[in-house]
């Protein structure tokens, strides 16, 4: 058992369709009210520039998360993911160490090196060196959380002397869950990081590459009990799964990218009555997936007030 065993988190709809805006007031609302429907953690998406025809408008990730925070008392609050190589990394170690005195150490970052060349080029950070960068990131990051003064020199960072407090409330930092699907992060996932975080897969895909993370921890000499995992998962529920594949089906080619090099696939959806969803949900947990976040169909009220009410107490007792 870990941390994040048998947990059960939703995401938040940070990024809308373009011409529909994302509602801040509202977004801090649904916040609330997914800590009060008992889910575990609430979990943000991450881009600076999203599409662009179409394109969505979209929310920055921690800035949102702080403000949940700040209205809060329980739900953690994670990323799904953080482009970390886009970041600088001092800035955040010390917004995230913020975060987690405010929120009282609710934090859990999902964080990958990303996929959106046109996001690296606008800001000035080379595409192609993202994942040494990604890896120099994470270093200064954790170095940061843990260390009385930091001195080094890395690809885009000479820090003679650094010394950052408060350090996070979580010790020795906030749990990292590293996204993405080739077998250099899935290592890094493993040895690097805490931990993994996917994205639409079916159990299949995850227990394969969860395999391959146990490994190479094994192989670093960490114990993989040890190793955090969390799986996004888009779920519909209805009187049937002919009656919600379709509409379900559209929703997510239009919404969702999938990484071609990946087994991310929109066949990963839960969909059905109650119980065909709960018995699909079952195949996930059955393979190793410690925590399911939740992508309810297009956020709808009521999908996810029977996924709190009906699905995850039958999941926990499974």
């Amino acid at each position: 058992m870990t941390p994040l065993s048998n947990t059960f988190g939703i995401a938040v709809r940070n990024f809308t369709a373009y011409p529909e805006m994302p509602d801040v007031s509202a977004l801090i609302d649904y916040g609330i009210r997914m800590e009060q429907l008992g889910f575990d953690s609430l979990w943000a998406w991450d881009h600076v520039l999203l599409g662009v025809q179409p394109n969505f408008p979209i929310i920055e990730s921690l800035t949102l998360l702080t403000a949940i925070a700040a209205r809060t008392k329980k739900i953690k609050l994670g990323t799904g993911i953080l482009v970390l190589p886009m970041r600088n990394p001092v800035i955040l170690a010390k917004q995230i160490g913020s975060m987690d005195l405010l929120s009282n150490g609710r934090l859990i970052m999902g964080l990958a090196s990303g996929w959106y060349k046109r996001e690296f080029d606008a800001v000035g950070i080379p595409f192609e060196k993202r994942g040494k960068i990604m890896d120099e990131n994470l270093d200064i990051l954790k170095r940061f959380w843990t260390e009385d003064m930091v001195k080094g020199e890395w690809m885009y960072h000479k820090i003679p002397a650094g010394v950052m407090y408060p350090k996070p409330v979580q010790k020795p930092h906030p749990p990292l869950l590293i996204g993405g699907y080739v077998d250099r992060v899935l290592q890094r996932a493993a040895v690097t990081g805490d931990g993994w975080l996917t994205y639409f897969y079916r159990p299949e895909s995850f227990a394969k590459s969860w395999a391959k993370i146990r490994g190479f921890a094994k192989d670093a000499g960490k114990d993989p009990d040890k190793l955090l995992n969390a799986s996004q998962l888009p779920i519909r529920v209805g009187k049937s799964r002919a009656a919600v594949e379709s509409e379900m089906m559209e929703w997510l080619g239009k919404e969702w990218d999938y990484a071609s090099w990946s087994e991310s696939t929109k066949d990963s959806a839960i969909l059905g009555t109650v119980d065909e969803c709960v018995e699909q949900l079952k195949a996930h947990l059955a393979v190793g997936t410690q925590k399911i976040i939740f992508v309810p169909y297009r956020y709808e009220t009521q999908q996810i007030e029977t996924i709190a009410r009906d699905i995850i107490p039958r999941l926990k007792h499974a």
